[in-house]
């Protein structure tokens, strides 16, 4: 693969984990699934990103996990 290609492969796979951790994000806070699958869904979403990105979980942890966080500390009311 030329230098081209993989800038514009890495590009699909951010892009793609976006739609999954937005999708993610409003079945979370959109629906009334309970606190157990909300958090199964999160770690499926992490999951998902270290099979593409395997040597960024760091990253992910930084964007991603507090942006869940937050999001599960509203919708249970988590303290």
């Amino acid at each position: 693969m030329s230098l081209e290609e993989d800038i514009r492969e890495e590009a699909r796979k951010v892009r793609r984990l976006q739609v999954v951790v937005s999708l993610v994000m409003n079945v979370v806070a959109q629906s009334d699934i309970p606190f157990e699958e909300a958090a199964n869904l999160i770690t499926e979403t992490r999951q998902f990103a270290l099979q593409m990105f395997p040597d960024k979980g760091a990253t992910y942890d930084l964007i991603y996990a507090p942006r869940f966080r937050r999001l599960m500390a509203e919708k249970y009311r988590i303290v």
